[in-house]
């Protein structure tokens, strides 16, 4: 009993995108609203407490404006202050007139208590400051030193109130912005969270493509995506047309593999029921060509396995010598020249470059006089390897039929009639291609060999 296959592993995921932008959403959405929301209380916060001291300030120059120097001279005012909490003990309003070495002159709401005259002021100017010198009644002071006419001395007005008022503006104020803010924000995200739904929505449709596809129902993902999303359908529809077509081709290769093989194995099979005398030369025979037929499959499987290889790269001027090298010893009476470049590379895989080179130049030395003439050069993006002999050539009408596997012209010398056919199935696999032509220098055959260049 067999043992099933190991399933690959499923790829890891690394977290949901709805989420991460969400979550990203949701800190930049709160730091600036909790900077706006500081800022914006501040400048508010200010205004309230800057409008409290106007009023403050407006008390005070009522009884600045009021104030005279009696006989004594002592502080009077010509008029009470119009609030009546001036005359209420504990009311929370307070003024008070005082100067260094003279009795304060209080308002009647300050009753036993009275305000700290502080430090002198360099200035007539407005100060405005907190107070706790009353313990838990928090004070807002606003004060002004002010030298008043017959009197040697500066006299300091001060206005006091609680801070309760104040304060409790600032609070409502800043309840009511964290609720606003708190709902903006609550807004914002379910924005960002119906935003983040709707955009990723393609991919969710991309995803039932690609289920529909699994199952059977289509072949592409054929609906209309947004821009965004639409070259990666492209690459996805080329993805699944490229394997489509190597499947496409391990097919008909298997197919054309077990053709090959049918013949020779119906051969052996004949030969070995027939009890023939040359049985043993058939199965050497055919076994080479059955060999060969498997080299060849094999030669092109590799080069469809490694031709998605970016890095696929090979130096074309060593290749060529090398190739010459092994060709030279084997046909010991044929001349091999080569010429040409030796500073460009291909982008093809350096074993099957000597695949496709070995085949050429191995025929031109098998069918051709004597001389092999090898030439690299460069063109338009490709590399063109031209390949003379100085043989009898191939008719023009049987320079297409001679690339058919099994093909061959000259049956008067040993081969397979794969070698051509080996070379124009890797040329195509790596975009190149291979052209017969008449050799105008030797007369023989020229055969153009263009593979793309490599930077």
């Amino acid at each position: 009993m067999t043992e099933p296959e190991p399933r690959s592993p499923r790829p890891r995921a690394t977290g949901s995108l709805s989420r991460r932008m969400i979550l990203i959403a949701a800190v930049w959405i709160t730091v600036l609203l909790a900077g706006g929301g500081f800022a914006l209380d501040r400048v508010l916060a200010s205004a309230v407490t800057q409008n409290f001291d106007d009023q403050l300030e407006y008390v005070m120059t009522a009884l600045i404006v009021s104030a005279e120097i009696d006989p004594d001279g002592e502080v009077m005012f010509t008029r009470e202050a119009a609030d009546q909490r001036f005359l209420e003990p504990g009311s929370g309003l307070y003024w008070q007139v005082s100067a260094p070495g003279r009795e304060p002159f209080p308002s009647r709401s300050l009753w036993d208590r009275r305000l700290a005259y502080g430090v002198p002021h360099t200035d007539r100017s407005v100060h405005s400051y907190d107070s706790p010198q009353f313990g838990l009644e928090k004070l807002r002071v606003v004060e002004r030193d002010v030298r008043l006419p017959g009197s040697p001395v500066s006299w300091r007005f001060q206005v006091a109130q609680s801070r309760e008022g104040l304060d409790s503006q600032i609070t409502i104020l800043r309840r009511t912005l964290v609720r606003s803010f708190a709902l903006l924000a609550l807004g914002l995200l379910a924005l960002v969270a119906l935003q983040t739904f709707y955009g990723l929505w393609p991919l969710r449709r991309v995803r039932a493509e690609i289920a529909r596809m699994r199952a059977g129902q289509s072949s592409r993902v054929s609906e209309a995506m947004p821009l965004e999303v639409q070259p990666m359908v492209e690459e996805l529809n080329a993805l699944i047309e490229h394997n489509e077509r190597q499947a496409e081709e391990a097919r008909r290769h298997a197919g054309n593999l077990a053709h090959a093989l049918k013949t020779p194995l119906t051969v052996i099979m004949n030969a070995a029921t027939a009890h023939a005398d040359d049985l043993a030369e058939t199965v050497v025979r055919e076994a080479r060509t059955m060999r060969r037929q498997v080299d060849h499959h094999l030669a092109r499987a590799r080069a469809v396995g490694r031709r998605g290889s970016a890095h696929s790269r090979a130096e074309v001027w060593p290749s060529v010598e090398s190739v010459e090298r092994a060709v030279a010893r084997l046909y010991r009476h044929v001349r091999i020249d080569v010429a040409g470049r030796k500073d460009v590379a291909v982008h093809v895989e350096r074993q099957d470059l000597d695949e496709m080179l070995g085949n050429l130049i191995e025929n031109a030395a098998k069918y051709g006089g004597g001389s092999v003439f090898v030439t690299v050069a460069a063109e338009a993006g490709f590399v063109e390897l031209l390949v003379e002999d100085d043989g009898t050539g191939i008719p023009e009408e049987d320079r297409i039929r001679i690339f058919d596997r099994g093909v061959r012209l000259d049956t008067g010398k040993p081969g397979t009639g794969l070698g051509l056919a080996i070379v124009r199935d890797v040329a195509e696999i790596y975009e190149g291609t291979v052209t017969l032509e008449e050799s105008e220098d030797l007369g023989g055959l020229l055969v153009r060999l263009r593979l793309p260049v490599a930077g």
